[in-house]
This record gives structure tokens, C-alpha cells and sequence, in this order.
């Protein structure tokens, strides 16, 4: 079941970056951090392969990935602004978002204050999420945006040159993954 799934999600992650190259990243990683199931670790690896091909470079894919990141971002701040941990209680369950979920960002952001949202933004899952208890806090907006933009750039770098650095050793790679 699991493996359909990614099946799919990879099959409509490639296709909206073959389609739309930089701006379907933007649109992929802009759906990812807006709390929506769709994986970094697909989007972004996949993105560095491409620049294996000479299709993009590494840094412009890393800069579209962020500045898709700050996008969805700043609409699920929006939401824990506006709508708050009442309105995430109600509804996050059609995100995905679980009580337990909205639980541990709350706590990462009373421990670290507005630096959780930099510290979560290179952090697997967390990274997602931490966005509504940063609206919902009412963290400083440009803080949120500055911390928000440079650390996922951090996130998409690292995943794009992951899957550069897979794409330029295919030929020695490619018999596992079709296993």
C-alpha cells in the first residue's frame, strides 16, 4: 500500500517538474510546507538528479525549493493566525495533522522560541509543521520568513545534492532502487 503511494506521489512530483521545471518546484515544495503530504525527500532529490543531467543547477533548485518553502509556509502561519490551535483541533485531521503532531511543534517553539522555526526547517517532519505554532505564537512575521527562507535552503540544498551526487553514480546506483 505504502509503496503505491509513493509510486504515485514520485510519478506526479516528476511530472510537475518535467512540465514546469523551477516553477514546479516551487509549486511541489510550496505543497509540501503547507502542510499537504508531499515529500521533500521526493521532490528535491529528484530535482538534483536533474541537475546530474544538466538540466538545472544545483543552486537554482535549492533557491526554488526555499522559495517554495517560504510560500506554503507563510500560508500555514496564516492559518495558525487566523485560525489558531481551535481551528487546527477541527480540521488538521484532513491534513494529516494529528494532536500529537501539533504537540511536539508546540513544544519545539516554547523551548526555542522564534529559532525553532530555523532549527525545525532542517528537521525531517517536524520541518512541515512547524509553521501553524509559529502563527498561532504569533512569532515576529519577517523573523519567520528570513528563518523560514534559510533553512529550508539548507533542506533543498542538502536533498538536491543528494540526488545529484545519486544521479552522477546512476550507473553504479540504478540496479538497487529498480530491485
Amino acid at each position: 500500500m505504502i509503496h503505491k503511494l509513493l509510486g504515485i506521489l514520485s510519478g506526479f512530483v516528476v511530472a510537475i517538474i518535467s512540465a514546469l521545471g523551477h516553477g514546479g518546484i516551487i509549486l511541489a515544495m510550496a505543497i509540501e510546507s503547507a502542510c499537504i503530504p508531499l515529500p521533500s525527500e521526493i521532490i528535491m532529490p529528484f530535482s538534483g538528479y536533474l541537475v546530474s543531467q544538466g538540466r538545472f543547477s544545483l543552486w537554482a533548485v535549492s533557491l526554488s525549493g526555499a522559495i517554495g518553502c517560504v510560500i506554503g509556509s507563510v500560508i500555514t502561519y496564516y492559518i495558525g493566525l487566523y485560525g489558531g490551535r481551535p481551528w487546527l483541533e477541527k480540521y488538521g485531521k484532513y491534513l494529516l495533522i494529528h494532536k500529537k503532531d501539533m504537540d511536539k511543534a508546540d513544544a519545539w517553539s516554547r523551548k526555542y522560541g522564534d529559532k525553532a522555526v530555523f532549527i525545525s526547517r532542517i528537521l525531517p517532519v517536524i520541518r512541515t509543521f512547524i509553521s501553524l505554532p509559529a502563527g498561532i505564537m504569533r512569532v515576529n512575521f519577517v523573523k519567520f520568513v528570513i528563518y523560514t527562507f534559510v533553512g529550508s535552503l539548507i533542506w533543498c540544498w542538502f536533498l538536491a545534492w543528494v540526488g545529484m551526487k545519486m544521479g552522477e553514480n546512476w550507473d553504479t546506483l540504478g540496479p538497487y532502487f529498480h530491485r
